[in-house]
Protein backbone atom coordinates (compact mmCIF):
# COMPACT_ATOMS: atom_id res chain seq x y z
CA UNK A 1 0.00 0.00 0.00
CA UNK A 2 1.40 3.38 -0.99
CA UNK A 3 1.99 5.94 1.47
CA UNK A 4 -0.62 8.29 -0.10
CA UNK A 5 -3.35 5.67 0.14
CA UNK A 6 -1.98 5.19 4.23
CA UNK A 7 -2.51 8.66 4.70
CA UNK A 8 -5.40 9.07 3.03
CA UNK A 9 -7.14 5.94 5.21
CA UNK A 10 -5.33 7.27 8.45
CA UNK A 11 -6.64 11.17 8.25
CA UNK A 12 -10.15 9.45 7.47
CA UNK A 13 -9.88 6.88 10.51
CA UNK A 14 -8.15 10.43 12.70
CA UNK A 15 -11.20 12.82 12.08
CA UNK A 16 -13.96 9.87 12.56
CA UNK A 17 -12.62 8.64 16.01
CA UNK A 18 -11.95 12.60 17.10
CA UNK A 19 -15.73 13.45 16.23
CA UNK A 20 -16.69 10.17 18.44
CA UNK A 21 -14.04 11.00 20.96
CA UNK A 22 -15.52 14.39 21.04
CA UNK A 23 -19.12 13.27 21.38
CA UNK A 24 -18.63 10.88 24.29
CA UNK A 25 -16.69 13.60 26.42
CA UNK A 26 -19.77 15.88 25.85
CA UNK A 27 -22.04 12.92 27.23
CA UNK A 28 -19.49 12.36 29.86
CA UNK A 29 -19.38 16.06 30.78
CA UNK A 30 -23.15 16.66 30.83
CA UNK A 31 -23.28 13.95 33.91
CA UNK A 32 -20.42 15.62 35.61
CA UNK A 33 -20.91 17.34 39.46
CA UNK A 34 -21.18 20.98 38.58
CA UNK A 35 -17.86 22.24 40.45
CA UNK A 36 -15.66 23.50 38.82
CA UNK A 37 -12.87 21.75 39.84
CA UNK A 38 -14.46 18.65 38.69
CA UNK A 39 -15.04 19.75 35.20
CA UNK A 40 -11.48 21.20 34.98
CA UNK A 41 -9.97 18.01 36.10
CA UNK A 42 -12.46 15.78 33.55
CA UNK A 43 -11.79 17.87 30.70
CA UNK A 44 -8.03 18.27 31.29
CA UNK A 45 -7.55 14.90 31.09
CA UNK A 46 -9.94 14.22 28.22
CA UNK A 47 -8.30 17.53 26.18
CA UNK A 48 -5.36 15.50 26.25
CA UNK A 49 -6.11 11.87 25.99
CA UNK A 50 -7.25 11.65 22.67
CA UNK A 51 -4.00 11.64 21.25
CA UNK A 52 -2.62 8.15 22.93
CA UNK A 53 -5.29 6.05 20.92
CA UNK A 54 -4.52 7.77 17.87
CA UNK A 55 -0.37 7.18 18.29
CA UNK A 56 -0.54 3.34 16.57
CA UNK A 57 -2.51 5.16 13.44
CA UNK A 58 -0.14 7.68 12.95
CA UNK A 59 2.52 5.52 13.17
CA UNK A 60 1.15 3.19 10.88
CA UNK A 61 0.34 6.29 8.29
CA UNK A 62 4.19 7.00 8.60
CA UNK A 63 5.92 3.12 8.07
CA UNK A 64 8.07 3.35 5.29
CA UNK A 65 8.82 6.60 4.83
CA UNK A 66 12.43 7.68 4.58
Amino acid sequence: MSARVRKFIGGIGIVGFVAVYAWAVIMIGERLPDHWAAQLAFYAVAGLAWGVPILPLISWMNRGRQ
